[in-house]
């Protein structure tokens, strides 16, 4: 019998687009789909089960199916529908301590796969320039999606040692977009005009919806000859992009606001339900965040066929033009640049290295 694989987070539209995907694997013989809401997309072949993971009843679900190999998905900074930061903390905490309770009881599960975030790092003035898997935060995050990361990945190393016996895979994804993104940033980053810090021009790494889904696979199924896919792995597309070239790249314009202008305009925006302009993206849209993706390629095997440029470009395909023409306002950058006052040449760029 082939694999008996759960999926959480069904509902949302990554979670649904794994679904899909890991039903065409031929080492997969069901794939149970969990959701505590039913999803408004097509999940294939796959069995879907009303299940909130923050109840005791996800047990039952493991128990019932035999399910061999979890991949948790329901992990997201960004609450379905009309739910709140409330609802959104729950699930993501709650929910994972209840669901690592049911695998640690099932003598069934093989295999977890966890959806986790490059958020953990936080965003710091003295940061190092870039984070490997091992590199400790200078300031861990305080609130929001971030601490939720931070509690989730702590209760799964706790799993990891109550039962060795089962493989446990850690994927901290960058930014992730793509045509159809479900995210705060990517909701930022769609508004008519970006307000950024005074100041600032932060380093930002994305990972494209296709490879999300690709990595996913790689890490719910036994590991291809030379790799391994347990432990903790950054996820990232090549590259970096700063905030002004994406702003450039959407044609939105920007408004540099000093920070505490840029902590009030978030909390209207949040409280007209326009974005989720939290206090840890201020950090992120100050500080930027770079993670090294070494152990992604050398170890788990993976390869995105996306870069960060790609992924942003395919993201800005999908949201249409913007106030002004992306190529109008790169070659008024580019005369701009080469002014003797602009203190450069036309011609010179300055880029980072060490993403990979």
């Amino acid at each position: 019998m082939g694999k008996i694989v759960l999926v959480t987070g069904a509902a949302r539209q990554l979670g649904g687009r794994f679904v899909r995907r890991i039903q065409r694997d031929p080492g997969v013989d069901r794939v149970i789909a969990v959701d505590a809401v039913a999803p408004a997309h097509q999940l294939g072949d796959a069995e879907f089960v009303t299940a909130d993971i923050r109840q005791s009843a996800i047990a039952r679900v493991l128990a019932e199916h035999s399910v061999d190999t979890v991949v948790h998905l329901d992990v997201s900074a960004k609450a379905p529908g009309a739910a709140g930061r409330t609802t959104v903390k729950e699930t993501n905490v709650i929910g994972t301590m209840q669901l690592l309770g049911a695998c640690q009881k099932s003598p069934t599960v093989q295999r977890l796969v966890v959806k986790s975030s490059t958020n953990v790092y936080g965003s710091a003035p003295r940061d190092p320039a870039v984070f490997t898997e091992t590199t400790p935060p200078k300031s861990l995050p305080s609130g929001g999606f971030a601490k939720d990361a931070v509690e989730v990945e702590g209760y799964v190393r706790g799993f990891a040692r109550r039962r060795p016996d089962v493989a446990v895979c850690v994927l901290r994804f960058a930014n992730i977009l793509g045509p159809e993104p479900d995210s705060p940033l990517a909701d930022y980053l769609a508004l008519p005009v970006l307000p950024t810090v005074f100041g600032y021009d932060p380093r930002l790494q994305f990972v494209h919806e296709d490879d999300v889904v690709d990595v996913l696979e790689i890490a719910s199924r036994e590991p291809r000859r030379g790799t391994l896919n347990s432990g903790t792995f950054n996820i990232a597309g090549d590259g970096v992009l700063l905030l002004s070239q994406c702003s450039r790249r959407l044609g939105r314009p920007t408004v540099p606001l000093l920070l505490p202008a840029v902590t009030w305009v978030g909390s209207a925006l949040r409280t007209i339900g326009m974005t989720d302009f939290s206090p840890e993206q201020i950090r992120l849209l100050t500080h930027g965040r770079v993670v090294s993706t070494v152990q992604m390629r050398e170890t788990l095997g993976f390869r995105p066929k996306f870069t960060t440029a790609d992924t942003f470009a395919e993201f800005a395909r999908s949201r249409g033009p913007g106030l002004l023409p992306p190529d109008r306002v790169g070659r008024a950058v580019g005369r701009l640049a080469g002014l003797p006052l602009a203190g450069g040449q036309a011609g010179t760029t300055h880029s980072t290295h060490g993403a990979r």
